[in-house]
């Protein structure tokens, strides 16, 4: 059920989308307002494919949460997590080695009070209240903390999160202050909204974002992204096209991967 009150956790409409309820709504999610599906709505009427662009996010994390684990990484920090879906961290991570740890930030109420609950009675897996632009809050809760030992390798997820953090909010030193307190050989998993190939494009949804969402989204190019992985190795394929990251075999690929709008990768912190 798709409910214009979120469930019991509102008690008046919100005045503006929230971009956590409305990447559920894009993925067909059940938590969200009527104001996020109407801004979805306007997104995609800019960007017919924002839908399937979602969803090819949410598949991205998997296969690097699953490849992380491969790569034996037991302790995962996940920025801007947004509202429970189907294949959540904790659960893919979790189902190919049971006892991984989690810790998932947002500053979204309705996110968090879900989270809370779907996570209960999972003593490996816990949420934070926490804004991604004051890492030193993140860093220095005691509830990352109880889960997350920063002697041992961590992952840290910044899944479509980082272009809503504006220049001048210094996104760089965000990245760096979570890279400099990760110990050598842990890393970095990141999507980002890119400029690169349709300007006209990510600046009209970037103007719909200020005016009907609660943070703006800044689109950023090939190279201002890959800056984010100063400090880390890129695994193969390297900073690529969203569906262009370690296909799952038989997965078709677009003829134009560009459409995807957005760039992800992968990347080990170095010595």
């Amino acid at each position: 059920m798709v409910s214009d009150s979120a469930g019991p956790l509102s008690t008046a409409q919100p005045d503006k989308a929230s971009v956590a309820r409305m990447y559920d709504a894009m993925l067909g999610g059940e938590h969200n307002f009527a104001i996020d599906r109407e801004a979805v709505a306007a997104v995609t009427a800019i960007v017919p494919q924002v839908r399937t662009l979602a969803r090819a996010n949410r598949d991205f994390l998997g296969r690097a949460v699953r490849f992380l684990v491969e790569s034996g990484v037991r302790q995962f920090i996940d920025l801007g997590s947004g509202i429970p879906t189907q294949g959540n961290v904790h659960e893919v991570a979790q189902a190919v080695s049971p006892g991984a740890r989690v810790v998932y930030v947002d500053n979204d109420p309705v996110a968090v009070a879900h989270s809370a609950s779907l996570l209960s009675g999972n003593p490996d897996a816990d949420i934070v209240d926490a804004d991604i632009r004051r890492p030193a809050d993140i860093l220095g809760s005691p509830r990352v903390g109880k889960l997350i030992d920063f002697d041992q390798p961590v992952a840290v997820l910044m899944n479509a999160i980082l272009h809503f953090v504006t220049d001048d909010e210094n996104p760089a030193g965000v990245v760096t202050a979570f890279r400099d307190a990760l110990p050598e050989g842990s890393w970095l998993a990141m999507s980002h909204a890119t400029n690169q190939d349709r300007p006209d494009t990510a600046a009209a949804v970037g103007k719909l974002y200020r005016s009907r969402a609660t943070s703006p989204v800044t689109a950023r190019s090939y190279d201002e992204i890959l800056s984010f992985f100063t400090g880390f190795d890129l695994v193969e394929p390297g900073l690529v096209h969203i569906p262009l990251w370690r296909p799952a075999p038989g997965q078709e690929l677009p003829d134009d991967p560009s459409e995807f709008q957005g760039y992800v990768g992968v990347g080990r912190k170095n010595a």
